[in-house]
């Protein structure tokens, strides 16, 4: 990061200091040597400036900005501005998802001109903008990252979000560490204190600096004597990434285990349960999950939604009906997810509605049901249907891959 800092740091000097000589008089106007357009110019009214001095400011990205808005703030003249972001957009920069963590440097005369721009919208990409010809030009500098795969484990004391950011990883880490084992484990119900996971993970650098996580290319996660393993593995028939288990069976069941990223169980499944508002002792055939007021509800499996809306004491509920007998009921939500009515098809993680406290409910939680041919069973004794396994034309590669990978974890972070 800090070299292609410095280069461009270096290109927009040189090129800005040229420009205020281009445009003194003090360069010839002429050339030897044809100059190497090989991005789009677009011509606008380029500033004036009086003197070679210089100054370069950081530009204040406020969330919701636009471009011209965050210059014009700083006090850029508006066809300079438009001119600037003309440029950059006919050079394919992406000026739609301008944030506050982009990097943006406007160089300017001592006298309040602008004579060149760098923007960094991503450690991988950036772009100087300076004066040519009566308009803007634009150059492009890419930094291609340096992958490289590293350790991360660690103990879940409280959480595994927590134990994971503890062990060197960030939220999206312990996200994607859960959605491998998420049909096998249920992280809102299962996960307790003592549980160790280990895993190698692509890390990607600009320069040795740090800047995010890739691929999980092989993880294990271990809870009261039990032993998760799941192998990134791309299929030669079709591409596809996938997680299986050391012996090659798919991680990917038909079912997730919750359809809550992460919570907690309020009440099991039960045929006796003291009800809560309508007194007596009732049948509670469901799994209640605690979580706060409108957390995303994810469709456990692909389906058809064969009810959604106002269901009495069950408040807005979602019935989905799925392959082999299987129906899903979503109770006490506080709204449907986007595009959710009756008729309609869902897919596995789809939010179909949020967490609420609807119809007969003492607060916010998901009354959560499973039924199998009519008859209402406990989601989380339910064996489901397991996905497709490694063909046996590529059992041995991914034997030997599996082995491979799971020696370095055992070496490199042994529990």
């Amino acid at each position: 990061m800090r070299r292609r800092t410095v280069l461009l740091a270096v290109l927009v000097i040189e090129l800005s200091v040229g420009a205020v000589l281009y445009r003194g008089g003090w360069l010839s106007r002429t050339t030897s040597v044809p100059e190497a357009r090989p991005l789009p110019v677009i011509i606008a009214e380029a500033p004036l400036y009086s003197a070679p001095g210089t100054r370069v400011t950081a530009i204040d990205v406020r969330r919701g900005d636009t471009l011209v808005r965050a210059l014009e703030r700083q006090g850029m003249q508006r066809d300079a501005s438009a001119g600037i972001v003309a440029a950059l957009a006919a050079s394919g920069a992406n000026l739609k998802k301008l944030t506050p963590r982009q990097t943006l440097r406007v160089t300017w005369t001592l006298d309040g001109h602008p004579i060149a721009l760098r923007y960094e919208p991503s450690p991988w990409l950036g772009y100087a903008v300076i004066p040519a010809d009566g308009g803007w030009e634009v150059r492009r500098a890419e930094t291609r990252p340096d992958v490289r795969v590293e350790v991360v484990a660690g103990e879940v004391t409280r959480s595994l979000f927590e134990a994971v950011e503890q062990a060197g990883g960030a939220a999206q880490l312990a996200i994607d560490l859960a959605a491998i084992f998420e049909s096998e484990f249920d992280f809102t119900a299962d996960t307790r204190a003592g549980d160790r996971f280990r895993l190698l993970v692509e890390k990607r650098y600009a320069n040795d600096a740090f800047v995010d996580f890739g691929r999980i290319l092989v993880a294990q996660y271990v809870s009261d004597g039990r032993v998760l393993t799941g192998v990134g593995y791309e299929r030669a028939g079709d591409g596809r990434h996938a997680f299986y288990d050391a012996d090659g069976r798919s991680l990917k069941k038909s079912f997730l285990k919750s359809p809550l990223e992460f919570t907690r169980i309020t009440s099991g499944f039960t045929y006796a349960r003291p009800h809560p508002i309508l007194g007596g002792v009732r049948p509670h055939l469901a799994i209640d999950y605690g979580a706060p007021l409108g957390t995303p509800v994810r469709a456990v499996a692909d389906g058809r939604i064969k009810a959604a809306g106002w269901a009495g004491g069950n408040g807005i509920s979602v019935t989905l009906t799925h392959r082999s007998g299987y129906e899903t009921m979503y109770n006490h939500l506080s709204r449907l997810g986007a595009g959710i009515r009756p008729g309609g098809r869902v897919g596995q993680r789809q939010v179909i509605g949020y967490v609420g406290a609807t119809g007969l409910a003492t607060g916010p939680h998901l009354d959560y049901r499973v039924a199998k041919n009519g008859v209402f069973v406990n989601p989380l004794g339910e064996k489901f249907i397991p996905g497709e396994p490694i063909a046996a034309a590529e059992r041995g590669a991914f034997t030997a891959r599996t082995r491979e990978l799971v020696r370095r974890l055992e070496t490199d972070a042994p529990f």
